[in-house]
């Protein structure tokens, strides 16, 4: 016998989502239609962003296509537990730059029966893991890896290299700053700014 529906309603319970991958590669665009689906299908949402992320709107999540949705900028991760506590469905952008508490008050909300789709970088611009985006994606059930297409090569690119010489961890940006490429085209680049700094 074929189940239409094998999901047990009266056992049914929350989860997470990680929407991750480099700069331009679509992250915050895939967070932003999950969300309007979820409007569309009369649930309850809310959008967090952390308050540091200003570079389009100081309210909005906005894409690099300018796609945008409302937002509540946070100071901290304890807010997203306050302000998110019975809402279906819960949008969090820029994930990486919240505290590590972040990961306690997603799994905490996914607990309480509420879908948790979490959108950030998973590399920093060193290429090392970003924050707490590896703990996220190791408690979600589901994780989605988005790519960008390398400037250089025009294959598929997961790293975000810095064009400037900051060297601070945040440091938001856009084109002039970052450039997304490819494995082979970030370790040559590294190298070349490697020989620079020497």
């Amino acid at each position: 016998m074929f189940l239409e529906n094998p999901v047990n309603h009266q056992q049914q319970c929350g989860w997470i989502e990680v929407i991750c991958g480099s700069m331009f590669s679509g992250k915050t665009e895939e967070l932003i239609r999950r969300m309007k689906r979820a409007q569309f299908a009369r649930q309850s949402v809310e959008i967090f962003k952390p308050v540091v992320d200003d570079r389009y709107h100081e309210e909005d999540v906005v894409s690099h296509d300018q796609n945008a949705i409302r937002s509540s900028p946070v100071e901290s991760s304890s807010n997203i537990l306050i302000l998110g506590d019975g809402v279906d469905v819960i949008g969090i952008d820029e994930a990486q730059f919240f505290d590590e508490g972040i990961v306690e008050v997603c799994n905490e909300l996914a607990n309480r029966g509420s879908r948790v789709i979490v959108a950030g970088l998973d590399m920093d611009f060193k290429g090392k893991p970003f924050g707490p985006m590896p703990y996220l994606m190791a408690t979600a059930e589901y994780v989605t890896k988005v790519h960008a297409i390398c400037v250089r090569t025009g294959n598929l690119a997961h790293h975000s290299h810095r064009k400037s010489a900051s060297d601070k961890l945040v440091f938001l940006g856009e084109r002039e700053e970052y450039e997304p490429l490819s494995r082979v085209a970030f370790n040559e680049a590294m190298q070349k700014d490697g020989a620079k700094k020497t």
